[in-house]
């Protein structure tokens, strides 16, 4: 629902959206995609003016392995409309609104996934930093700034900030708060934290990074470089000798890379293990566990799906989380949550040999999804479970905190 005389650049599309996270459900299923592809594109063709079906199509691309085409076809979608709705939840629903940013699917918290079966709405309104904020807003309980870090999002997070002190209803993640989370500043926000291991992180253009290779004194341990911006283990490279990082320099080519010390985290057995932690309102909550032989661990590329004894090792890590794990890094997490100041965090974190929680990166782009099949992990729905009902409740404990009823607007002085 909107409000009785909406502001023009907060068009909204006219049909509730398919979304990412049945698209992506379907896709883990083994679903053919091809006849909703074909389904979309007829409604383009019956009415170019449907931003749903613009959106959802880009979206679909994407899963499919077509970035840029994602890119365009978002474009498309965000010419005609910027809020969206994604599909019934009940009658007379909690409603939350997801403040996005253009882009890939690192751009923003993926919310779908996180309220499905919840029952409560989920909205998503996309801004850009060349644009003015709307003075007018959609109908809501609650907002969330689901707008990730990063160099394209900087500015809109920024001029975001402005705002957000006076938003008119209960808001989820400060836009500032968010912008800190660079590999870089959160190395800085955690150093000296009790039981966190946080090695410093540097950010270096290409010229700093051939001054490092050719200096005369090469660091005492190997070092990590990834290009800035890059997720999941993408372009990401341990450098052990000069030559090594001489040789990265020349298959990646970029502006600006992350280095930082390599702290081996590999246990007694000469395993690596990878932990994603949930940081809601200040609760940790197991996400999932990764166990590999190599140092650089994704769940995907672990061998979970094959090894049944790491299976095993998850649940039991998942079974005893809160008594065992959370006990154990209990100052760790209270340490991030009071620093970062966020109401929803994710880390991707390991234990060193010394017993501190080692935090790789923490972010609030990564994905929390209950899409395993179950046959092969039984285990992770009821947990999945407990991380969507802790972040519902959440939800309605902001929304408890609302006052009054008055017409939602942005002030006057938002620039």
């Amino acid at each position: 629902m909107q409000n009785s005389n909406p502001d023009p650049s907060v068009a909204s599309a006219t049909m509730p959206l398919v979304g990412l996270a049945r698209m992506t459900r379907l896709a883990m299923d083994g679903a053919d995609l091809a006849p909703l592809r074909a389904e979309l594109i007829a409604r383009l063709e019956r009415d170019a003016s449907d931003a749903s079906a613009w959106l959802d199509l880009s979206t679909l691309v994407h899963l499919q392995g077509d970035r840029s085409s994602r890119i365009a076809l978002q474009s498309e979608a965000l010419k005609r409309a910027r809020h969206f709705t994604h599909g019934a939840a009940g009658a007379a629903p909690l409603r939350l609104i997801a403040l996005m940013a253009p882009g890939d699917f690192m751009a923003n918290t993926p919310l779908e996934f996180l309220l499905e079966g919840s029952g409560i709405a989920l909205d998503s309104l996309y801004l850009t930093a060349d644009a003015p904020l709307p003075r007018s807003l959609p109908e809501h309980d609650v907002g969330m700034v689901a707008i990730a870090e990063s160099d394209a999002n900087l500015p809109l997070l920024k001029r975001l900030a402005a705002s957000a002190v006076s938003w008119p209803r209960p808001l989820i993640n400060d836009p500032d708060r968010i912008a800190s989370l660079t590999r870089d500043g959160f190395a800085r926000l955690m150093r000296d934290a009790p039981g966190v291991a946080a090695p410093p992180v540097t950010r270096m253009n290409r010229a700093q990074l051939e001054n490092l290779r050719e200096a005369v004194s090469w660091p005492d341990c190997p070092v990590i470089i990834r290009p800035v911006g890059s997720h999941a283990g993408e372009k990401l490279q341990k450098a052990e000798r000069p030559q090594e990082l001489a040789d990265y320099l020349a298959e990646v080519i970029c502006d600006d890379y992350y280095v930082a010390p390599f702290v081996d985290y590999s246990a007694a057995d000469g395993l690596f293990r990878k932990y994603r932690i949930a940081l809601i309102d200040s609760a940790p909550f197991a996400v999932h566990m990764a166990v590999s032989r190599h140092w650089m661990v994704h769940y995907l590329n672990a061998d979970m799906a094959d090894n049944e004894a790491h299976r095993l090792e998850e649940a039991l890590f998942m079974e005893r989380f809160e008594s065992d794990f959370a006990q154990r890094h209990a100052a760790a997490f209270r340490a991030v949550s009071e620093r970062t100041g966020l109401d929803y965090v994710l880390l991707d974190c390991a234990e060193t040999g010394a017993g501190e929680l080692l935090i790789f990166e923490a972010g609030t782009a990564m994905i929390v999804h209950a899409l395993d099949p179950v046959e092969i992990y039984p285990y992770k729905r009821p947990q999945m479970r407990k991380v969507f009902a802790a972040f519902a409740d959440m939800v309605r404990r902001k929304a408890a905190a609302r006052n009054g009823d008055a017409k939602i607007t942005v002030s006057a002085a938002v620039p």
